[in-house]
């Protein structure tokens, strides 16, 4: 599998100059990390310097994650990404009343506490050990891949169309992107094994270009912004309720779960053994940026599926690159400068890419469902799951507004509502006497 999978092996060594180059192409494949910050600003109506302050946070809460899980815990090619769900979570939470920012990093916080010490590891064993061994079925982390790249699907295609408001709407937005994927898929197909590597890269910076060819952009927020960023102590305020610590757990569980399925998926490409004790040091790893983010003001993190999907087009399944990226996160995060610039990226492009890697890693999952023997338990589990998960989507805006926050927290996550429905119907249906 290996072989196939990659030209470079998990722990095989590159040149400093190509680590360099392929960091940087994985901090430029985070979609999430050049939207979520943004989108957050809107809602809560922060200025431009705190929008960039989101963002720096964000950045290196992502890289001290990502250097976790490349060298000290994990040690796999694993580069964690802002969670679409803590995301959702903080906004939603954040317009409860008599919350706010306050109420909902503080409670963010406490739950990454607890998380932290659910997944400790001692002795290669935790708690989130015995759910990994759980989910190392082909049905649960097929499964799970495909529920993971359903709830994040939001932020691909409807981002690189664009709003009717955005500025290169509908064309320049809908060109400039599938110039990127274009390039992308071109290099992919027919180009070099070195050329292959910067597939994603040249893609963005072609995709860029473009956009910027049929609408200029301006660099004068970022000359006028200071150097460096000065992080702060809960940033927004502190404040804590249970029943949100209650549903910011619930928002991690699956992040753990969709993470675990993830790393099983990069393990068996790099023919890497994976036991519980290891994926438990992983989930470790995870638990440990979110208190990070949660302090400083950042999202909590996720194994990145658009990065997931990049080691298969690339073929370098390198640690040391994502040991790379990480350090790029934390530096790039640290600039404000840099974090300035992000608001000036085309959205349209990097959503483009991302169309691309996320369809990648779904297919996989469904690859993975080709190993599932399929009995009539399988298919009630995995069908009922899935539309669960699916269904909540499509759930209107009114019958949302009916129901308590944390049952639409539920419904408008496909990795909780569907994610929980599989993980109990699998667990009742193969219990002994159950639909013999």
């Amino acid at each position: 599998m290996s072989a196939r999978s990659f030209d470079v092996g998990i722990h095989d060594r590159l040149p400093v100059a190509q680590l360099l180059l392929l960091g940087l192409q994985n901090v430029f494949g985070m979609t999430g990390m050049f939207v979520f910050p943004a989108l957050l600003g809107l809602a809560f109506k922060l200025s431009p310097p705190e929008i960039a302050y989101v963002y720096g946070m964000t950045f290196i809460a992502c890289g001290v994650g990502t250097i976790l899980q490349s060298v000290l815990l994990l040690r796999l090619p694993i580069v964690q990404g802002p969670y679409a769900g803590s995301f959702g979570a903080i906004l939603a939470i954040g317009h409860v009343a008599g919350a706010g920012l306050a109420a909902a990093y503080g409670s963010f916080f406490v739950a990454a506490l607890l998380w932290c010490l659910i997944s400790v590891p001692i002795r290669g064993r935790s708690g989130i050990g015995l759910l990994a061994k759980y989910l190392s079925t082909p049905l649960i982390s097929g499964m799970t891949v495909m529920l993971i790249i359903i709830q994040i699907a939001s932020v691909s295609l409807p981002n690189w169309i664009g709003q009717v408001s955005s500025p290169g709407f509908p064309v320049v937005n809908i060109l400039s992107g599938a110039v990127a994927i274009g390039t992308i898929i071109g290099i992919m197909r027919w180009g070099g094994r070195l050329v292959r590597r910067a597939a994603i890269l040249i893609g963005l910076a072609l995709g860029t270009g473009c956009y910027m060819l049929f609408r200029p952009i301006s660099f004068a927020a970022v000359a006028a912004a200071p150097l460096l960023v000065e992080p702060r102590l809960f940033p927004f305020g502190f404040m804590v309720r249970p029943d949100l610590v209650l549903m910011f757990l619930l928002v991690l569980l699956p992040a753990g779960m969709g993470s675990m399925a993830l790393y099983g998926t990069v393990a068996e490409w790099g023919d890497e053994p994976l036991p519980p004790g290891r994926m438990a040091e992983g989930v470790f790893g995870a638990a440990l940026g979110a208190v990070v983010a949660a302090v400083f003001g950042g999202f909590s993190t996720i194994a990145y599926p658009d990065n997931i999907g990049m080691l298969r087009a690339t073929r370098v399944g390198s640690r040391h690159v994502t040991l790379a990226a990480g350090i790029l996160l934390i530096v790039l995060g640290a600039c404000v400068k840099f974090d300035m610039l992000l608001v000036l990226v085309p959205s349209s492009v990097i959503s483009a890419a991302a169309t691309l890697l996320f369809g990648i890693v779904f297919m996989h999952g469904v690859g993975l469902l080709a190993e599932v023997e399929w009995d009539d338990r399988s298919l009630i589990a995995a069908g009922l799951g899935f539309l669960v998960g699916l269904g909540g989507l499509f759930v209107t805006p009114d019958v949302l507004k009916a129901m308590p926050l944390i049952a639409r927290l539920i419904l408008q996550q496909p990795v909780i509502s569907g994610g929980l429905t599989l993980l109990v119907l699998h667990a009742a249906l193969r219990s002994k006497g159950a639909i013999e």
